[in-house]
C-alpha cells in the first residue's frame, strides 16, 4: 500500500510538472519578437488581409487565452498541431529526426558513461597522485568548454585544417551510397559531433565517479575487506565500484533526457538533421507549434527518465518510501 501510494504521488508529481512547463513554453514562445505569418510569406506583395487569413487559419488572431485552450484540446487528442514552416504535422516532423537524434546521442552517452566511470575509478583509486592530478584537471578542463565551443574547435582542426573528417550533414551529397557503405559513410560523418558530446559528458562522469570512490573507500566494510587479505583488484571491482556507481547509474538516466536538448548546440555546429538542428530552425522561422511539440517531447523525456529512477529507488530502499510521505 505505501509503495501504491508512494507511486501516485510521483506519478501526480511528474504530471504536474509536465504541464506546468508546456503551460511555460506556450507562453515563452509567444513573447518572442517577430510575426510567424510575416515570416512564413516574405513576398512584400501579400496584402494584409491575406496575412490575415493565415492568422486564421492558424489560429493565432485569437487572445492568448483561447490560444492556450485550442493547444490543449489538441493535445488531448494527441494532436501536436500543424508547423508554419513546413506545412506538415509537427508529429510527423519530429519522428523523421528523432532517429538521427538517438543515434547520436546513446552513442556518444554510452562512450562517454564507461570512459568517465572507468577513469573516474581510476583517479579516486589512486587519489593524491599525479595521475589523479591529471585525470581530475583534464576533467575539470572539458567540463567546462561548452559543448558548441568544443564543436567548432574540433572542426577546425579535423575538418578544415588537417581535413580528415567531413565539414557537416549525415551523408555526402549526392554519393548515391547503399548498403554497408552508406551506414559506413553515415558514422564517418557522426565522428565529430559524437566525440565533442562524448568530451564535455566524460569530464562530469569523471568528476562523480572519482566523488563517488573516495566516499566509498572510506567506509568500513572496505577496510574490513582489506583486513582480510582480498586482492586489492577485488577490493576495487566488487567492493568499492560496484557501490560507487549508485550515484552515476542516477545521473546516467537523467543524461539521456537532457542530452537531448543539449545536443542542440553539437547539431547546429555539425548540420546534423536532428532534433537539436530542427529547434536552431524552428527558433529562427517563429515556428511555435514546432518548437512546442518539440520541447513537449524533451520535458516528457525528462520527467519520465527522473520519474523511472525515483520509483526505482522506492521500490529498492523502503526508506525513501518513508522519507517522501
Amino acid at each position: 500500500m505505501k509503495l501504491a501510494r508512494f507511486t501516485f504521488r510521483k506519478a501526480t508529481a511528474a504530471i504536474l510538472t509536465i504541464f506546468i512547463i508546456l503551460s511555460v513554453n506556450f507562453v515563452i514562445f509567444r513573447m518572442a519578437p517577430g510575426d510567424p505569418v510575416r515570416m512564413m510569406f516574405k513576398d512584400p506583395r501579400i496584402s494584409a488581409k491575406q496575412l490575415e487569413r493565415q492568422r486564421e487559419k492558424f489560429g493565432l488572431d485569437k487572445p492568448l487565452g483561447g490560444q492556450f485552450l485550442a493547444y490543449l484540446n489538441q493535445l488531448a487528442r494527441g494532436d501536436l498541431g500543424i508547423s508554419f514552416w513546413q506545412k506538415r504535422p509537427v508529429t510527423e516532423v519530429i519522428a523523421q529526426r528523432i532517429p538521427n537524434t538517438l543515434m547520436l546521442v546513446l552513442t556518444a552517452l554510452t562512450i562517454s558513461t564507461i570512459l568517465g566511470i572507468i577513469l573516474g575509478a581510476l583517479a579516486g583509486w589512486v587519489s593524491g597522485t599525479k595521475l589523479d592530478t591529471f585525470i581530475l584537471s583534464a576533467s575539470i578542463t572539458l567540463y567546462s568548454i561548452p559543448a558548441f565551443a568544443m564543436g567548432i574547435i574540433l572542426l577546425l582542426v579535423f575538418s578544415y585544417y588537417i581535413s580528415v573528417f567531413p565539414l557537416g550533414g549525415i551523408v555526402t551529397p549526392a554519393s548515391g551510397y547503399t548498403g554497408f557503405a552508406y551506414v559506413k559513410d553515415v558514422l564517418w560523418h557522426m565522428c565529430l559531433p559524437a566525440f565533442s558530446i562524448i568530451l564535455w559528458y566524460i569530464g562530469e562522469y569523471v568528476i562523480l565517479t572519482r566523488s563517488s570512490m573516495l566516499d566509498v573507500l572510506g567506509q568500513d566494510y572496505i577496510t574490513t575487506a582489506r583486513a582480510k587479505g582480498i586482492k586489492e583488484s577485488r577490493v576495487l571491482r566488487k567492493h568499492a565500484l560496484r557501490n560507487a556507481l549508485l550515484p552515476v547509474i542516477t545521473l546516467a538516466g537523467i543524461n539521456v533526457g537532457f542530452a537531448v536538448a543539449g545536443v542542440i548546440e553539437a547539431e547546429t555546429v555539425f548540420s546534423w538533421p536532428g532534433v537539436g538542428k530542427l529547434i536552431y530552425d524552428a527558433v529562427s522561422k517563429r515556428d511555435y507549434p514546432l518548437l512546442q511539440g518539440v520541447f513537449l517531447v524533451f520535458a516528457v523525456s525528462v520527467v519520465l527518465a527522473n520519474l523511472i529512477i525515483d520509483l526505482i529507488y522506492g521500490f529498492v530502499d523502503p526508506r525513501i518510501r518513508v522519507g517522501a510521505q
